[in-house]
């Protein structure tokens, strides 16, 4: 093929892609380490750097063979999993040397709060307080301890545990109605919330309770014939309980 017959474009795209070519191979001859691939794709050398960190953590095995009798109480509550290092940092000089250097504890108000303070991403059922209202003022490490952190006694309100539903709730006309008016509380769901559920209503019946025609409710409450209002759908289908106005 004659050179004049080549688009004036493709010589000008083949030098750059030739010098493009020259320059990767230049670039990796000059940056790239020289113990790069030694092991795989990485730089070998990183190894040997990381190895000569000192070493900061001691492991949760190395403190449970001198701490087993925290260990023994750690082992039946929910702290089980949390290795030691979490909330006292690192610990390996204390494990060489245990009667020169102490682990610290947190005992103020400011660590716990960071697994347990409110987040509506949490799943529900996970303790979980607005730090500014729960006991102010107080150390958490007054009423838990934090090697068996269940409460000291069930909690009282809902509210400890379903946060975003309550704050929800506190400012919508059923503010004043209490969960159990709806829900059927176990007993044994104040104790372990994930393992027993509350129930939730099924019917159009608990809304009637207080909505339905006749009810025995005070009169500013909204009436319904609940038999017919909405047709087939259920109350909470255009309704959300915890905020009821009409969404519809």
């Amino acid at each position: 093929m004659k050179l004049s017959r080549i688009p004036q474009q493709v010589i000008p795209l083949t030098i750059i892609f030739a010098l493009a070519i020259v320059a990767l191979v230049a670039a990796r001859q000059m940056l790239v380490p020289e113990s790069f691939g030694k092991y795989g794709h990485y730089r070998a050398d990183a190894v040997e750097e990381v190895a000569s960190h000192d070493i900061s953590y001691a492991g949760i095995q190395v403190c449970n063979d001198c701490h087993d009798d925290i260990v023994e109480v750690k082992q039946e509550s929910y702290h089980r999993g949390l290795s030691c290092e979490v909330c006292h940092g690192p610990a390996n000089n204390h494990a060489e040397a245990p009667d020169e250097y102490t682990p610290g504890a947190p005992r103020g108000r400011g660590y716990c709060p960071l697994c347990h303070g409110y987040n509506p991403s949490r799943p529900v059922g996970f303790p979980q307080i607005l730090p500014k209202m729960h006991n102010p003022g107080k150390a958490c490490m007054t009423c838990h301890n934090p090697h068996a952190p269940t409460l000291p006694h069930a909690p009282e309100e809902c509210s400890a545990c379903h946060r975003e539903i309550a704050s929800t709730k506190m400012v919508s006309h059923h503010t004043t109605v209490d969960c159990r008016t709806c829900h059927t509380v176990p007993k044994d769901h104040w104790s372990d919330p994930r393992a027993v559920h509350a129930e939730k209503p099924t019917d159009r019946s608990t809304c009637g309770q207080c909505h339905a025609t006749g009810a025995d409710s005070p009169k500013i409450i909204p009436r319904i014939d609940i038999e017919t209002h909405g047709g087939r759908y259920l109350c909470w289908d255009c309704h959300y309980p915890h905020h009821p106005e009409a969404t519809l």
